[in-house]
């Protein structure tokens, strides 16, 4: 008996922590293939790109419909791919504003879902997560140009 309810707690455990990822939402990871890029950068510019075509979309809608869910499958792969950019190669002072820009893209997001029914909230609640994606793009994109062009240094040139 005392082992029995040991491994249900583990199982209800198990499944209330992994939250609505990829137990509920696995469909995350195709979006995660279709955006692969040539490096982490591109991928997470990639899967922006899918995320503001998704929001868009479920603007005026209402509920659980298509558009909502795939921005929900699209922010999973997201956030999955910001965890993986900032363990591989993103530096700390932008890997912190990439994680900020993560949990307020959550914060927004998990309010959304419990205004899904309700209109004009839902439609100012994806415009809020929309301005936050091109925040983060904008933080993508100097990455990726630091990354073309890294710190050049410029020589002086003295008089003799």
């Amino acid at each position: 008996m005392k082992q029995t309810c040991g491994i249900l707690g583990l199982c209800l455990f198990l499944t209330v922590s992994s939250g609505c990822s990829y137990l509920f939402y696995p469909r995350a990871d195709d979006y995660a293939q279709q955006a692969k890029g040539a490096t982490t950068v591109d991928t997470l510019l990639n899967l922006i790109s899918m995320l503001e075509a998704s929001a868009t979309q479920a603007k005026g809608g209402k509920g659980k419909d298509q558009a909502l869910d795939d921005y929900h499958n699209q922010l999973h792969a997201l956030f999955d791919a910001v965890d993986a950019a900032v363990v591989s190669q993103i530096t700390p002072p932008t890997s912190d504003l990439l994680i900020t820009h993560k949990k307020t893209l959550r914060l927004l997001f998990h309010r959304l879902w419990t205004l899904k029914d309700q209109q004009p909230q839902r439609d100012q609640h994806l415009d809020r997560c929309l301005a936050e994606l091109r925040s983060l793009r904008e933080v993508l994109q100097s990455v990726k140009r630091q990354a073309l062009f890294p710190q050049q240094t410029t020589a002086r040139i003295v008089a003799p």
